[in-house]
């Protein structure tokens, strides 16, 4: 069901462009502006003077003039190995494997790719202009796929190695476009710009687009919660715990039911807890529960923090959603709440770009 094929990819000439540290970034989403300025000032190749440019027409001039001084430079047809080794929020060390490949953007309903989170439609528009000004798929979508990886990951040197990320190129072409042509792939990570592609096809623009794939079955694929914090909430319809709702947060996070949905509340010296039905999400049920003016973070201490300084009116402390769970709300065709999945680490921007 999904095509794959190989892509010729640019990539940055580190003698021309500088040492790749300097270069690769984050992707556009997730940077403070204070973050955005540091890459910036970090080199006038670094990617996200393309990813987060003052304007689209500057991002494509850039782009033009890397690769016509030989900043960009081209490579053959290929799929790639990527692997990252890193650190989670939980302090444990993993590696998580994927295959990067050029994916046909398909409709939803069209049953190939599948979503599970739900978008904004101005977040789309801007990436719809910069691709058509730029022409080319600047970062990676994140996908999951059932079942093992085609491929091995290759022995010896990798032809890219930055901040814990390495590359490899493949050669077994046709086994890897096989094994992918009866399989649905569900989007981890990159909803817009998925819907982004999806939309600059159907008015004439190429439907192809950058994917890094990683099977559910990948000892290094691992979800991480998103908590959220409120500036307003009314907490009529939560029970506060012990007496006058003292207790941990933290504590009554691992103490909730296993069965069904949960989510601790806290408030201003205050601890509570909502339960939700069997089947439903702890962020559906947070969801049910109507907090206004929301915002996210994956540390709960600073969710806390927010609260006990002010910040917020309360914190909703969620545990992890299972892949499992993602994969059978995507097949099902239910859409998720925003920030429902929190997948670490987030891809690099910047080892390889697929120009259009």
């Amino acid at each position: 069901m999904a095509e794959l094929r190989p892509f010729a990819a640019l990539r940055y000439d580190e003698e021309r462009a500088g040492p790749l540290e300097d270069l690769v970034a984050p992707p556009y989403d997730v940077l403070s502006e204070e973050e955005r300025r540091r890459y910036l000032e970090r080199s006038p190749h670094n990617v996200v003077h393309l990813t987060l440019p003052d304007s689209e027409e500057e991002a494509a001039r850039d782009f033009a003039a890397w690769r016509e001084g030989g900043v960009l430079r081209e490579e053959r047809p290929s799929f790639w190995s990527l692997e990252q080794r890193y650190v989670g929020p939980d302090g444990v060390e993993r590696v998580r494997r994927g295959l990067v490949a050029s994916l046909r953007a398909e409709p939803y309903e069209r049953r190939v790719v599948l979503p599970h989170e739900r978008t904004h439609r101005e977040a789309k528009e801007g990436r719809l202009r910069l691709v058509r000004a730029v022409g080319a798929q600047l970062e990676p979508i994140f996908l999951l796929y059932e079942g093992p990886p085609p491929v091995a990951r290759p022995e010896g040197d990798p032809e890219l190695e930055v901040d814990g990320t390495r590359v490899w190129r493949l050669a077994e072409e046709d086994v890897i476009v096989e094994a992918f042509a009866d399989r649905q792939l569900v989007i981890a990570d990159g909803h817009h710009r998925y819907e982004t592609t999806v939309e600059y096809a159907a008015s004439g623009g190429s439907p192809w687009l950058m994917a890094v794939l990683v099977s559910t079955s990948d000892p290094g694929l691992t979800i991480f919660p998103t908590h959220r914090m409120a500036g307003r909430f009314d907490s009529s319809n939560v029970v506060l715990l012990g007496e006058n709702g003292a207790g941990d947060p933290i504590a009554a996070l691992g103490a909730l039911a296993p069965d069904r949905a949960g989510a601790v509340v806290y408030l201003p010296g205050q601890v509570a807890v909502a339960e939700g039905e069997p089947g439903q999400l702890d962020t559906q049920l947070v969801e049910a529960l109507a907090p206004e003016d929301v915002s996210y973070t994956a540390d709960a201490g600073e969710a806390v923090a927010a609260v006990d300084s002010g910040r917020a009116a309360a914190a909703f402390l969620l545990r992890p959603t299972r892949i499992e769970d993602v994969f059978a709300f995507a097949q099902r065709g239910e859409m998720l709440p925003q920030k429902t999945t929190y997948f670490y680490p987030k891809l690099l921007s910047g080892l390889l770009f697929h120009p259009l």
